[in-house]
């Protein structure tokens, strides 16, 4: 997850004086939770659809659309074991249902039946199928409490028709954006699911409730922690290539050294920066301590091994940009397969891009800043009216940033309770995270050397000993919750004259 600091951070970029128009801003919403590929074969489950309603919260608009979700139940307890509810994200659920290992890894354990939901506007939910995204109004019920209704009528719905699962307690996971979500299904629905894991979910990165140079600066700690050389030689970048780009033959170094598909046009230099933000990013947010194709196919601890490129910030500008390459090479050519490199592209993964730039430009609306002192960025003032025109521009509308506040309470979330917020040190979501328990059942897991959601993927060898612990501790407060529910289960079914 990473289009509401990335979106502005861009837009920024873009908006200086002499580069070019912003790109396509969707295509930068794959961070937002950057699934990669499933592992073949892995994982088993059917595929349903349930009839919602378009809109949950009005009696005009009485049509349906198809929800998709996925269900495993090869481990479940029929006599009332528990359901872990996966909150879709922005994309497609098969993605998420194939890189939550840490879901598969429980279920036997917990004897769990597990069920995936879709987002509506996302993947095969559509409200209004072909025609959803072509006419802006039918786009007025994609909201997160229209989503967060949807989950909470299909699990009264599972829970009515599936025999044996009247009694299973529902756990919300989620990680990212449905990390947020399964937070606030917890606090909107605690009738419906009894806690909730929400795994580095910046619900905190709205309005003035963090700094918005919180999340910069946390990506560049992660490539100082590889020596200080590493973020000045990024920070110094871009001196270099505002120089460069200057002129003619200092565009044809940047394209020849940097091997880019298009040969480099003055007015591409934004989208260049843009690109290479966007990577800095994206390294950060998967640092993970094994190889993964996440985003991109990466190697272990893969900022250790950029850094590698980028030990002397006191070279000469041409020498300099040559090991940014290098550094960036990482990312995009860890195979060797890439006979070039593509500005506009910096994933492998296939979210739905213009679903969630539609919600950045409506409730998602996540501050952003950078000064260029405390961090290796060029400075950017967050400007809410830039954010804002762009937003009129390209849909018709403009975005409510204080909403997401006042639905969902802001920081003032202590009456809620079982919900256990999750956030690696080495990712920059964490910087709107709940990292600091509030009470004894808003539990805040810490997890040194995790990188984003690191938790709920499949577990790994290479794991550091702090994920491994943080998993367990999320489990014990599953089984916690699981008894708890049960007791109360107990009670109301053996109350007098029931």
């Amino acid at each position: 997850m990473a289009a509401g600091w990335l979106l502005t951070v861009v837009a920024m970029v873009m908006a200086a004086p002499c580069l070019a128009p912003a790109p396509t801003p969707s295509r930068l919403s794959r961070l937002m939770s950057g699934r990669g590929t499933a592992e073949p074969g892995r994982f088993d489950y059917k595929t349903r659809y349930f009839q919602q309603k378009i809109d949950h919260f009005g009696f005009v608009e009485d049509d349906t659309f198809k929800q998709r979700y996925l269900i495993a139940d090869r481990y479940w307890n029929q006599d009332g074991g528990p359901i872990l509810f996966y909150t879709g994200n922005e994309g497609d659920i098969t993605l998420f249902c194939n890189n939550t290992g840490f879901m598969w890894d429980i279920s036997k354990e917990l004897g769990a039946m597990m069920v995936f939901a879709e987002h509506r506007y996302y993947g095969e939910s559509m409200p209004f199928g072909k025609k959803t995204y072509s006419n802006p109004k039918n786009l007025n019920y994609f909201t997160s409490e229209q989503a967060l209704a949807d989950f909470a009528v299909l699990v009264r719905n599972l829970k009515q028709t599936i025999p044996g699962a009247r009694n299973s307690p529902v756990i919300a996971i989620g990680g990212s954006y449905g990390g947020m979500l399964a937070a606030w299904f917890r606090m909107k629905y605690p009738n419906v699911v009894v806690g909730a894991l929400a795994a580095s979910a910046p619900i905190w990165l709205f309005g003035d409730l963090t700094p918005c140079e919180a999340f910069s600066a946390i990506v560049t700690n992660d490539f100082l922690k590889s020596g200080k050389e590493c973020a000045k030689s990024i920070r110094r970048s871009w001196d270099a290539i505002n120089d460069l780009s200057s002129k003619a033959e200092g565009l044809q170094f940047l394209s020849d050294t940097f091997h880019i598909c298009s040969p480099l046009q003055a007015s591409d230099v934004g989208i260049f920066k843009s690109w290479l933000i966007e990577t800095w990013v994206n390294l950060a947010m998967v640092d993970y301590p094994y190889e993964a194709n996440f985003l991109q196919p990466l190697p272990a601890w893969p900022v250790k091994v950029v850094c590698n490129f980028l030990k002397d910030s006191s070279l000469p500008a041409k020498s300099l940009l040559q090991n940014i390459y290098q550094a960036v090479n990482v990312y995009y050519n860890y195979t060797g397969k890439a006979a070039c490199l593509n500005i506009t592209q910096t994933s492998t993964s296939s979210l739905d891009d213009q679903g969630w730039y539609y919600q950045t430009c409506t409730e998602m609306v996540m501050p952003s800043c950078t000064d260029g002192v405390n961090d290796m960025f060029e400075p950017m003032p967050w400007d809410l009216k830039w954010f804002s025109d762009n937003c009129k521009k390209d849909w018709g509308l403009r975005p409510r940033p204080d909403w997401i506040i006042t639905v969902y309470g802001g920081k003032n979330i202590s009456s809620h309770s079982n919900i256990v917020f999750s956030n690696g040190d080495l990712d920059p979501w964490s910087s709107g995270g709940v990292t600091k328990s509030i009470s004894d059942t808003l539990v805040a897991i810490f997890i040194p050397d995790g990188a984003h959601h690191l938790d709920l993927r499949s577990s790994n060898k290479h794991d550091p000993p702090s994920v491994q612990k943080a998993r367990d501790m999320e489990v014990q407060y599953f089984k916690k919750w699981i008894e708890e529910a049960k007791i109360e289960s107990d009670d109301i079914y053996n109350f007098p004259n029931h």
